[in-house]
């Protein structure tokens, strides 16, 4: 999990070590109206709030972008420098979702970034709490730094166009992270119309998760998306879902299982199905 002190992978155990010491900055990114009132009242010792809308998102127009499009890179320098974060540090990411609310998210956006020190703590925030981590009430306190040195977002992203292309041409493999009863126009509890990008496939992020909450093992997450690709490379996946945010938890479940090189639709179907016809079947 670890290396000479060093995070070296996706996701790092409640267990570890680490996680007891000062030198790992921790990050919480707990999402919804009251996620901020919810850290307040009870968070891992130490941890940061990160905002999923004021933060890890730039203010919306889902037409164009969906509803959590990325900052502009230099507030997200800004924003990573007001955390506290820079190139040499250690960042673990949790939520109460398993990754899904927003760590996900942060994780990708940091490795966007070039920073390659992060992980996502594997079972959030309840595992922390049963691996008996310290808990803590009230603001915390740490010293920001300067804006991150980043230009770019440096991981592949494709926007409407180019997902449009290659659902035609079929360069890629579009897979929808949403559950399959908004996948399959059921139930769409936020978007104005239901139902999924044409072509796409469904694989709901909970496959990636055992009973307990905890990702399944590398070997189990390989297969599902190995079969998905039937015998394509990884690098001709994409990752959708609502709005560009549980869709970072696929590439996570990826990034565990050793499959690099997936792309990222931000804005998803969130933007998708306001321009574009939509599927049920």
């Amino acid at each position: 999990m670890y290396r000479h002190g060093v995070i070296s992978t996706a996701l790092v155990d409640p267990q570890a070590p680490e996680l007891r010491g000062a030198g790992t900055i921790l990050l919480d990114a707990r999402s919804g109206p009251d996620a901020h009132a919810r850290y307040l009242a009870d968070h891992l010792q130490g941890a940061r709030f990160v905002d999923l809308e004021r933060d890890l998102s730039a203010p919306d127009d889902p037409a164009r972008g969906g509803r959590h499009p990325l900052p502009p890179i230099g507030e997200w320098s800004a924003t990573l420098g007001r955390l506290g974060i820079g190139p040499d540090d250690d960042v673990v990411v949790y939520d109460d979702q398993g990754g899904a609310n927003a760590a996900a998210r942060a994780w990708w956006m940091l490795r966007a970034v070039g920073h390659t020190r992060v992980a996502v703590l594997d079972g959030g925030l309840a595992a922390g709490r049963a691996a008996g981590l310290a808990f803590a009430a009230g603001a915390e306190s740490w010293s920001p730094r300067d804006p991150y040195p980043c230009t770019a977002y440096a991981l592949p992203t494709l926007d409407l166009a180019a997902i449009e292309a290659s659902q035609a041409s079929g360069t890629h493999v579009l897979v929808d992270v949403r559950g399959a009863v908004r996948y399959r126009g059921e139930q769409e509890p936020i978007d104005p119309v239901a139902g999924h990008i044409p072509g796409a496939l469904n694989h709901p992020l909970t496959e990636h998760l055992g009973a307990d909450g905890r990702f399944l093992p590398p070997e189990a997450l390989r297969a599902q998306y190995e079969a998905l690709l039937d015998g394509r490379p990884a690098t001709d996946l994409v990752l959708s879902c609502g709005s560009g945010v549980t869709a970072c938890h696929g590439l996570l479940a990826l990034a565990h299982a050793g499959l690099d090189g997936a792309a990222l639709y931000v804005g998803s179907f969130s933007e998708w199905c306001r321009v574009r016809p939509v599927a049920t079947r």
